[in-house]
């Protein structure tokens, strides 16, 4: 495997992009591009990328603006563009996979959104999802439209006092506030993450995993999630364009799987043609992370194999020499808990649904009275 660390313009017209590609020591057999989550880097994934390396995929992925090393100075992390932070990050995401293209042009082509990154990625293929083979849609869940209405207001109002770069604690806690709950009493306030407590402390004492978004950070975030759920928009995805949700089942993120089954209907509903759903029982936000990893990843190790042409997946080339591929990794696994096996659920009382977004619109306009 060849690590290689290079660098693009953002669409912002200023800041350098900073990305990274794990290419296979022999043929390319397919590509995966990674888009990464809230408060984190591209280089986190470095074991997972090295992993399908070594099954021949050729996996790519750039920090985002106000992430990693796409950032002018330390002072911009957690602050994406103004005006148009959300525009600026889909285009540089679609740049690299343009780049990437050309570089591998008959290649099957995948993506992977974790996190942040999962609603980048829907909002991603509601206009560029034509070309891709596949798309892996990772720690993603639903919110009320009230509540990131309120959210994004909260943001303009609190820029309009204290500028785009302002870091509100208020904010923040709005959107994170209650994560860690369901975990305490908690070593960390991140404990919400992971099980795996040295991938938790490591996150805790990276300076680029411990910074407050922005409220432009915040604005652009309740952007891309408001057009990842965005009916009309959902609709414009190809229909048989494959997608695989995966998440833990006790993810805060996902609202412990109900939030992921809700987003798994959007696309059931919208007529996609193939949308496959999994909760990893007793799992939390990072299941790439999490102490039952090598199960999750012989499981997108399948998917990608199953969504691949046959003629990319069944041999490798190195040196010139074509041999048989590596065999499937062997994993046990756990057998599927009774709660997993029904992922597609009738819809929810309209009563349960709107009192939860009556409540939390509610406990938004508090913190609009208090700012």
């Amino acid at each position: 495997m060849t690590k290689t660390d290079f660098y693009y313009k953002s669409q912002d017209r200023h800041t350098q992009i900073h990305a990274i590609s794990w290419a296979p020591d022999g043929k390319v057999r397919a590509v995966l591009q990674i888009c990464h989550g809230m408060v984190e880097y591209i280089d986190r994934y470095d074991t997972f990328a090295g992993y399908l390396a070594g099954y021949g995929f050729y996996v790519v992925g750039n920090d985002h603006l106000g992430h990693g090393e796409s950032v002018t100075d330390d002072s911009k992390h957690g602050f994406f563009a103004q005006p148009g932070g959300n525009e600026c990050v889909i285009g540089d995401i679609h740049f690299l996979r343009k780049m990437t293209m050309e570089e591998y042009p008959d290649a099957p082509y995948f993506m992977l959104g974790h996190s942040m990154g999962s609603f980048l990625l829907r909002q991603y293929i509601e206009s560029y999802g034509k070309g891709l083979t596949g798309a892996i849609i990772m720690g993603t869940g639903t919110q009320p439209g009230a509540s990131l209405a309120i959210g994004k207001r909260l943001c303009k109002m609190s820029a309009r006092f204290h500028g785009w770069d302002y870091r509100s604690d208020r904010i923040n806690n709005m959107a994170f506030g209650s994560y860690n709950k369901a975990f305490e009493p908690a070593r960390t306030p991140v404990d919400w993450l992971t099980k795996d407590t040295a991938v938790v402390d490591a996150y805790v004492n990276h300076p680029w995993c411990s910074f407050k978004f922005t409220v432009n950070g915040y604005y652009t975030l309740f952007s891309a999630v408001q057009a990842a759920q965005d009916k009309q928009r959902i609709a414009k995805i190809p229909r048989a364009l494959p997608l695989l949700i995966v998440s833990g089942a006790c993810d805060p993120v996902g609202d412990n799987g109900k939030g992921v089954k809700k987003a798994y209907r959007f696309y059931t509903d919208a007529g996609i043609e193939d949308v496959q759903m999994k909760l990893y029982e007793n799992d939390r936000h990072e299941i790439l992370n999490e102490l039952d990893k090598d199960v999750v990843y012989a499981d997108l190790l399948e998917w990608l194999r199953d969504h691949s042409p046959a003629v990319m997946m069944n041999t490798v080339t190195h040196d010139g020499d074509e041999r048989e591929a590596a065999p499937e990794p062997e994993v046990k696994r756990p057998p599927m808990p009774d709660f997993l096996k029904d992922v597609n659920p009738g819809e929810e009382q309209a009563a349960e649904a709107g009192s939860s977004i009556d409540a939390m619109a509610e406990d938004t306009l508090k913190m609009l009275r208090q700012l």
